[in-house]
């Protein structure tokens, strides 16, 4: 389902994800643990394409749904299913955590 296969992407001259690889299958869970730094927000960040153009990824593809997202449009890679809320947004804050996770 989605696919993210050997990605590096750097900030200015600083590489922040070096060869990053992992699948993930329909109906799987996933969690992307790390301590602070370890690039797990800059790791979404470049599956949905939101970094700045000189920010975006320059090794690597990202496959979702068979199709390669890596040079897509954000608002493409939206359109396809995937999307990114940013950290403490409560989106839907009258919702239960497990009716959140269902959207």
């Amino acid at each position: 389902m989605l696919s993210v296969k050997n990605i590096e992407t750097w900030y200015d001259l600083i590489r922040a994800l070096h060869g990053i690889s992992f699948e993930i299958q329909e109906g799987q869970i996933v969690a992307l643990l790390g301590s602070n730094g370890a690039g797990k927000t800059t790791t979404l960040k470049t599956i949905m394409r939101i970094l700045d153009d000189d920010d975006q990824p320059e090794k690597g593809t990202i496959e979702f749904l068979g199709k390669r997202i890596d040079r897509m449009d954000t608002e493409e890679i939206v359109r396809l299913g995937i999307s990114y809320v940013p950290e403490g947004r409560e989106v839907f804050p009258e919702l239960t955590v497990m009716e959140n996770i269902q959207m």
